[in-house]
């Protein structure tokens, strides 16, 4: 065969292979047998062999994995991924779709659309030109790993989109969800007994483990699969309901789950709810509910979100499974915090497909509310379907063998007494030298949306303090990798990484610094808001609790917790000591550049007050991360979607559809020299044709 014979034959063959591909898992309708199938790849790898100047990476012979990975790099989300609020209750979906019409000034129904909820990974996916460019995990929700070769594996993904386009600017972003088939599962499982490896405890943990695999090969050897359920910026591409966008995916090749439906109003919802209650066991996947999700684009733009959650959808999960087990012993776990944990080991017991040893019983009062005693039948189930808890005794059951708990009145870990806050309900070691609550600070100093410490996980943080390496979270800084290579089950490599990502959170942003402190009750919003209002740590912990509680959405209860971790002395050295390291307590001069002789809250410029902003592509000198840290710094606001009360698009490299979408509009787009004019002078705008 001549070469332009066999390049003819490739691109025939690629293409009777992804039509193949489409109809076999995504319209579950082949119409070739598995031989056939089979004969066609045969062909196509054999072609590719001979005629490697036809070689495409988007090719169907592509998806065995390819070369294994050193690690996963972090990519900041274009647009959050949010996650939907949770509910189990009837009336709070009812409470939902009220507070739905209250927000849009009508008591007309709002029309939804219900799909199912798959329990796998939800990810991002990227199309340039309707070939697939990358894939995310949530993370976060604004930024995740790159789980790009991985994803090229899933068979049900398709590598090039139906009417893919050509012309340079089409960009598309797919949300979806990645999840083992229960067969799949099932068939998995049953390879690892007989290698006489660990079994997966439900097809969730399986797929989010196999998405984190360094090896793509090992990846394509377990068959994952995929459903498509949201297209990011629907509404530029002219599609006015979520609906459409279902449609949309669908009609480009994608996975989108048959059984989504259009309902007119809430009780439509609610009666699909309870059909598929039971009907979800005969699927071939795990769904732990249905979401609901308004379905009118632009009132989604209306109602908004907040901070963690979309206010257009949310999750309606299915009844909790419960099961019934033993109490072994009961014990208690020292949070980072110094509060006491009391925990109930159990007989295993299966449930939700997890095989359950362990299950909290929240407090002491809890404890004297249950009755509960070493010896007791009781029955347990998952709360939110992921922390098991005891809800109940089987006091019936009881033989007269059982003992009462009693509640330690010293530390488990540091001997020392314990106390208890009036009108609070945990018990706690005050002790900050406690060695269990160190390991836990330890963990979440380095945690995302904290100091993003890779490597610093709970069994390294056990070692570091039980070798007495780091006796408070200052030590980090002084470690080097040859001592951490040194650690039992720590490779050099290993060690050199955890020193680079520790040296790398000496330039963290300021409020992540505030959230990786621990201080009670201040998580990452509370964090943000307050390294918004005061520019360093010294102004923070300088202000009176009034003036904190003044803060919008702080309140008097976070505002003392603040003031009272400020004023210890033991706080004030851990600071001086992370200062002396490096690490920056305050925000950073390229946040500052235009503050000198600014006024506002805590210091800070309000030159960008009243004006929203838009993010769109990679700016040359700042993360996404940074652009936005800057422009609420100076008193502006940003928001995901482009519209007509957009003040100005912030546009990069690669800005995909929000710069059209502005441009339609007569919107201001600026580039990074212009945000940062705009700041210095407020009247300056500069505007790319």
């Amino acid at each position: 065969m001549d070469r332009a014979s066999a390049g003819a034959r490739i691109r025939a063959l690629r293409e009777r292979i992804r039509e193949h591909n489409r109809r076999y898992y995504v319209e579950n309708d082949p119409v070739v047998s598995d031989r056939e199938f089979d004969a066609l790849m045969h062909e196509l790898e054999t072609l590719e062999r001979e005629f490697p100047k036809f070689d495409d990476p988007h090719s169907p012979t592509r998806r065995v994995g390819g070369t294994p990975l050193d690690e996963f790099t972090t990519v900041a989300h274009r647009v959050p991924m949010l996650s939907l609020q949770n509910t189990y209750a009837e009336e709070e979906v009812r409470e939902f779709d009220a507070r739905v019409r209250r927000s849009l000034g009508s008591g007309d129904p709002v029309a939804y659309v219900v799909e199912l909820k798959i329990d796998g990974v939800a990810v991002a996916l990227h199309y340039a030109d309707g070939t697939f460019s990358r894939g995310i995990t949530r993370g976060d929700g604004s930024a995740g790993d790159d789980i790009t070769a991985n994803l090229r594996t899933v068979r049900s993904l398709p590598l090039v989109l139906e009417g893919a386009s050509s012309s340079g600017t089409d960009w598309l972003e797919i949300r979806g969800e990645v999840f083992f088939p229960r067969k799949a599962f099932a068939d998995l499982n049953a390879e690892r007994a007989a290698s006489g490896e660990k079994l997966f405890a439900n097809p969730r943990n399986a797929a989010a483990g196999t998405l984190k695999l360094l090896d793509p090969r090992k990846v394509a050897e377990r068959p994952l699969a995929l459903f498509a359920y949201q297209l990011v910026g629907g509404a530029s591409r002219g599609l006015a309901t979520h609906w459409e966008c279902l449609q949309f995916m669908r009609g480009r090749g994608l996975p989108v789950n048959p059984h989504a439906s259009r309902v007119a109003d809430i009780e439509e919802a609610l009666a699909l709810f309870a059909e598929w209650e039971s009907a979800r066991e005969a699927l071939d996947y795990e769904t732990d509910g249905m979401v609901l999700k308004v379905d009118e684009i632009a009132l989604q733009e209306q109602l908004g979100a907040t901070s963690k959650a979309p206010r257009w959808g949310i999750a309606y999960k299915f009844e909790t499974e419960r099961a019934t087990t033993r109490v072994v012993a009961i014990g208690v776990q020292v949070g980072r915090t110094g509060a006491l944990t009391p925990v109930a080991d159990l007989e295993p017991v299966d449930l939700l497909g997890t095989v359950v040893k362990r299950a909290t019983l929240h407090n002491a009062d809890e404890i004297a509310r249950l009755d509960v005693r070493v010896g007791d039948w009781v029955t347990i189930e998952k709360g939110g379907e992921i922390i098991p808890k005891v809800t109940a005794v089987l006091t019936e059951r009881r033989t007269g063998t059982e003992v009462p708990y009693r509640f330690p009145d010293r530390c488990p870990a540091c001997a020392q007494p314990l106390e208890r806050e009036e009108d609070e309900v945990a018990i706690r070691c005050v002790n900050e030298h406690c060695p269990a609550q160190l390991k836990r600070r330890i963990r979440h100093y380095g945690a995302r949306g904290a100091m993003d410490i890779d490597g610093l996980g709970e069994v390294l943080a056990d070692k570091l303090v039980d070798k007495e390496l780091v006796r408070d979270l200052a030590d980090l800084y002084d470690l080097d990798a040859e001592r951490v290579a040194a650690l039992e089950g720590m490779a050099a490599k290993s060690a050199s990484n955890l020193v680079k990502a520790i040296e790398a959170s000496r330039r963290r942003p300021l409020d992540a610094l505030i959230f990786g402190l621990g201080i009670r009750h201040v998580g990452v919003h509370a964090a943000r808001i307050l390294a918004r209002a005061y520019p360093s740590l010294e102004g923070l912990f300088e202000a009176s609790e009034e003036e904190l509680a003044e803060l919008p959405e702080i309140g008097p209860i976070l505002a003392s917790s603040v003031r009272r971790y400020g004023q210890r002395e033991m706080s004030r050295a851990l600071l001086r000591r992370l200062g002396k390291a490096g690490v920056s307590l305050s925000r950073g001069a390229a946040s500052l550049e235009a503050d000198e002789g600014a006024s506002g809250l805590g210091g800070q410029s309000l030159v960008l007050g009243g004006k929203s902003f838009v993010l769109t592509g990679s700016l040359p000198g700042m993360s996404r991360r940074e652009a936005l840290d800057l422009i609420e710094a100076h008193g502006g606001r940003v928001t995901s979607a482009v519209s007509g009360k957009t003040s100005y698009v912030v546009a990069g490299a690669d800005p995909g559809s929000k710069l059209a979408k502005a441009q339609e509009l007569g919107i201001a787009i600026l580039d990074e020299d212009g945000l940062r004019k705009l700041i210095v002078e407020p009247g300056a705008r500069e505007v790319e044709d």
